[in-house]
């Protein structure tokens, strides 16, 4: 995660077109450190899981799934498992996604198929071919995505983030609620409240988010199901895959499974 407050460097260029789009397989670790673009990004992994890393919060974005970075905003990406990484770059004039805060979205087939064509544009295409049309379609379709709620948002007060960072590196701590709000430092009311109102979850369901990302991490890194169940703190691997599924829609073998190579 970046350090709160802190600028990430920024990355110098211009698009040559209104679309750009990259390529890259990166090795299961491996780690993009902190930057940002003057342009905007959807970050796609056609294979594997990325963790995107922002002041605000952490995206884990599993098969799939896409996560939307706005101009400017400062970010990094943690591989977990080999990520086949295929992004795409707008002009900030093209607000496929209007706002400043990332979010996840939905990769439909169409777009998943215009990604994966987009990738093999000429930097300078020609802007009366299919690659101009193409890339009407690609901003149609990140408009239209549904969202996913695969965001843990992070407090700002010092209170409570140092509780939600000891948290998101160990979310299987089962520290209760009053001992973590000795660490805070603040009155179990008060850690609670400022979980509400800085990230607009309580308290357990911000730790419920954080081992749901979590597990999505380890999954894609080979671990089991039930050594992914006894690391997050669940009695037994029947208990992860209840929460799993009411949180995915399916279970955690036919998730990854349906994870198609481009």
């Amino acid at each position: 995660m970046l350090k709160s407050r802190q600028a990430a460097p920024l990355i110098p260029g211009a698009l040559e077109r209104p679309l750009g789009a990259m390529s890259e397989d990166a090795r299961a670790g491996s780690v993009i450190p902190p930057h940002r673009h003057p342009f905007a990004q959807l970050i796609y992994a056609a294979t594997g899981v990325m963790t995107v890393s922002t002041d605000d919060g952490l995206w884990v974005v599993p098969p799939e799934r896409a996560v939307w970075v706005p101009p400017f905003v400062g970010h990094s990406i943690r591989m977990h498992g080999a990520v086949a990484l295929r992004t795409i770059y707008l002009d900030p004039a093209i607000e496929a996604i209007p706002g400043a805060r990332c979010c996840v979205v939905q990769v439909s087939e169409l777009l998943r198929a215009a990604i994966l064509r987009a990738v093999r544009f000429a930097p300078a295409y020609p802007e009366s071919g299919p690659e101009s049309r193409l890339v009407s379609v690609i901003v149609d379709e990140i408009h239209d995505a549904r969202t996913a709620p695969l965001h843990l948002p992070m407090p700002r007060d010092e209170r409570a983030r140092r509780v939600a960072e000891a948290l998101a590196v160990d979310p299987g701590d089962r520290r209760t609620l009053p001992q973590w709000a000795r660490v805070a430092g603040a009155s179990e009311r008060t850690l609670e409240r400022l979980f509400r109102d800085e990230t607009a979850l309580s308290f357990g369901a911000w730790r419920q988010q954080a081992r749901l990302l979590h597990a999505l991490e380890r999954l894609a890194s080979g671990e089991s199901v039930t050594e992914v169940a006894l690391r997050l703190g669940f009695e037994g691997p029947s208990a992860f895959i209840a929460m799993f599924k009411q949180a995915m829609g399916t279970t955690p073998g036919r998730y990854f499974r349906a994870a198609r190579v481009p």
